[in-house]
């Protein structure tokens, strides 16, 4: 048995993408793109900020990058609410903080050998109790704000063994980051997350695998942007991110060869701010995907400090 695609459809800031699985395993959510301009940059307070994804795919790559015969097509819609919150109590030279993410999603997944799937519902809860924040420190003389996060995701979705497409996944999952923005000349600034994801088991995974336990590999996977500032409450500029899956699925304790999930997106962006509130617009077009599908995303991101 081999991993054909998994099904991918993401959200919002402090990280992630909500999955709705089919085939017999894939990545749970993970943030490919949803971070982009100068999202190294949080000071103490809270932040409330919702994201709206919409991805669409009609191209499903095996383990060798080629595309699966016949009329295969993707669509999804998500919503995340995310609430954050940096304290001024100071660790290790940081603001600490804590944040939650509740994703909502709705799937359409149309195979030419299957029926078709839709999965309408809410994702796993995904919480940080952890959070690190530096500002107002110097990198070769340039400014340079940085942060580390502990997040999980908890198997708290709406998730049915019977069913070949979730909202849930059924697994715990550990996706720690670091991120960071870099100011290198005037009106000049370039972010990054760079993230590693651990899943656990699912004992109780799709009956029509026929297996009694499955878990998804490990991977990483990073975001990248650059941006420059056109007028003082805009900004223009490119983001991409990439996705590698580096360990083995597994089925029934034993690995699944060639099972490895990969993708590459790359696409323009922009972000209009007034004092206290962020709007971002981003896109994507993906490429090199292996055992996952390949599209175009579009993100539109609205978040409010307080």
């Amino acid at each position: 048995m081999r991993k054909l695609f998994s099904i991918i459809a993401t959200f919002s800031l402090l990280f992630w993408s909500i999955t709705a699985q089919a085939g017999p395993i894939s990545l749970p959510p993970v943030n490919l793109g949803d971070t982009s301009f100068q999202d190294g940059i949080a000071n103490p307070g809270w932040f409330l900020e919702e994201t709206v994804n919409y991805y669409e795919a009609s191209q499903f790559k095996d383990g060798q990058g080629g595309t699966i015969p016949g009329s295969n097509e993707l669509t999804t819609i998500s919503a995340v609410t995310h609430l954050a919150y940096i304290s001024k109590l100071s660790l290790l030279g940081g603001y600490f903080g804590a944040e939650v993410l509740l994703p909502l999603v709705d799937a359409d997944l149309k195979l030419s050998s299957q029926p078709r799937n839709r999965a309408r519902g809410v994702g796993d809860l995904i919480v940080s109790p952890f959070i690190l924040q530096w500002n107002d420190h110097k990198l070769f003389g340039m400014p340079y704000f940085h942060r580390f996060d502990v997040a999980l995701s908890l198997p708290t979705g709406q998730y049915d063994a019977k069913r070949a497409l979730n909202a849930g996944n059924n697994i715990v999952s550990l996706n720690p980051y670091y991120a960071f923005t870099i100011l290198p000349a005037d009106k000049v600034e370039v972010s990054a997350w760079l993230h590693y994801l651990w899943n656990s088991g699912n004992d109780n995974p799709f009956a029509g695998l026929g297996a009694s336990s499955i878990q998804p590999g490990q991977a990483f996977h990073a975001n990248v942007a650059a941006s420059y500032e056109v007028m003082s409450n805009l900004r223009i500029g490119v983001n991409g991110y990439a996705l590698q899956q580096f360990t083995d699925d597994k089925v029934n304790g034993r690995k699944l060869a060639d099972s490895e999930e990969r993708v590459f997106g790359v696409g323009p962006g922009l972000v209009f701010n007034t004092d206290k509130l962020w709007i971002y617009l981003n896109s994507y077009f993906e490429v090199g995907a292996e055992n996952r599908p390949e599209g175009m995303k579009i993100t539109l991101r609205i978040s409010k400090a307080f």
